[in-house]
């Protein structure tokens, strides 16, 4: 059973729904693989805990608001 694994910050659920969507409907167009066995899993990570460039995405977002 073919497994997709998506990490991201937080989404809500209908962002959820659409991306395991379009994730399975790209691999079953690339792979010819039936979409029934694919296997989607979401990890959300919280925006405390993933950084870019050194900073949290927290303080990304906060810098990203101001301006």
């Amino acid at each position: 059973m073919p497994y997709i694994s998506f990490e991201t910050g937080s989404l809500d659920k209908k962002t959820k729904q659409e991306l395991i969507e379009k994730l399975t409907e790209v691999a079953v167009n690339v792979t010819g693989i039936p979409k029934e066995l694919f296997f989607v899993s979401i990890k959300e990570v919280k925006d405390d805990n993933i950084a870019v460039g050194g900073k949290t995405v927290t303080e990304i977002k906060s810098a990203l608001s101001r301006n």
